[in-house]
């Protein structure tokens, strides 16, 4: 989707894809990622979304990227936080403790940036993208981040004729020939939420499910 389609989202209040939780399948599985305390942890598209509070209560460095700015300026009023603000080529920075949100565009994040990264958290990101931005998307910020680099996935599986994105379908084989070569792909979650979202069940889905993915980056090869 093209930058303008999320601003306008943000500025009509068409927000139903943000949840007033913490997403229960992230504290299931994130500690099963073992990564040390004070990891860099990437959160792309994230909204306002609690799992970023979470993922710094976990003792992780979090970098959040959102491209709108009342989005992030309602995260750290609703979480009562108070950052500090500087400018950079990648955006607007906001800095509040161990969380730090750019507010700008995804694909403006440097290699010297992502490379920091030493695990990520992709719950809203590559369903947000149309099949024609998802390579790019993640030749751009997965080839990019660093070797050691593990973390979370989430994506949706249902018939994606029965209701346009976003939220966009995005099947197994999809996932597993994006990321082929350079990540290791396991799927460790598959569940029906259908019958807990009815608003997709009032759009004409027959199935929903959520299916989390642990993704763990290959060494280079030598």
């Amino acid at each position: 989707m093209e930058a303008d389609f999320w601003l306008q989202r943000w500025r009509e209040g068409q927000t139903r894809f943000h949840q007033d939780r913490v997403m229960p399948l992230l504290q299931k599985y994130w500690p099963g990622l073992s990564l040390p305390t004070n990891s860099r942890v990437l959160v792309p598209l994230a909204g306002k979304s609690l799992d970023i509070v979470w993922l710094a209560e976990q003792g992780h460095r979090v970098l959040a990227v959102e491209l709108s700015a009342l989005a992030v300026e309602q995260f750290f009023a609703e979480n009562k936080l108070h950052p500090d603000t500087h400018d950079t080529p990648l955006g607007r920075h906001y800095i509040a403790g161990r969380i730090e949100v750019i507010c700008g565009d995804i694909f403006g994040l440097d290699a010297a940036t992502l490379a920091e990264c030493t695990g990520f958290y992709d719950r809203a990101a590559l369903i947000a993208l149309p099949p024609a931005m998802r390579e790019r998307y993640v030749q751009h910020v997965y080839g990019q981040l660093s070797p050691q680099c593990r973390g979370l996935l989430i994506s949706l599986d249902y018939p994606q004729a029965q209701m346009d994105g976003p939220p966009f379908a995005v099947l197994k084989p999809e996932v597993e020939a994006l990321y082929a070569g350079q990540w290791e792909v396991q799927t460790i979650d598959e569940r029906d939420v259908l019958a807990k979202e009815p608003k997709f069940a009032a759009r004409g889905l027959t199935h929903l499910n959520t299916v989390v993915y642990r993704l763990d980056r290959r060494p280079p090869a030598r």
